[in-house]
């Protein structure tokens, strides 16, 4: 691609570094700089603020998390083969099957074992410690 199609694109990107710095630069020059000490303070509502905001979360979230966004993402392969289904014919259904097949049976070891559990079984706790 030669060099002088590409100077929209530079022309773009100065735009937006300058654009973005004024905005930063303007709100720096014109905000208020005072430091007291009810600025730092979170505000609850009028309510003084009791005891930490840090929540303890439970490894189990984060697991689950984690499945729910493999899963979601196989959900955007799915939905772009539904919409391409037309194109790609027999050969991609069978693909997809084969596609959710394996989804299914992911799916359904991770509900064996208990990975999809809030509440963990002495089971499932036991087969974690011993690397099984």
């Amino acid at each position: 691609m030669p060099l002088n199609d590409l100077w929209p694109l530079g022309l773009y990107a100065g735009t937006v570094v300058i654009i973005v710095g004024g905005m930063l630069g303007l709100s720096y020059i014109l905000g208020e700089h005072h430091r007291e000490r009810a600025t730092q303070e979170p505000y609850e509502s009028g309510i003084p603020p009791t005891g930490t905001g840090h929540l303890r979360v439970p490894v189990q979230f984060y697991l689950l998390a984690m499945l729910f966004v493999i899963f979601d993402l196989e959900a955007v392969f799915i939905y772009a083969w539904a919409v391409a289904v037309r194109e790609v014919g027999w050969i991609g259904f069978w693909e997809m099957t084969v596609f959710i097949t394996i989804l299914f049976i992911a799916l359904f070891y991770l509900w064996r074992i208990g990975a999809l559990d809030w509440g963990r079984s002495q089971q499932y706790l036991s087969r974690q410690s011993t690397g099984d």
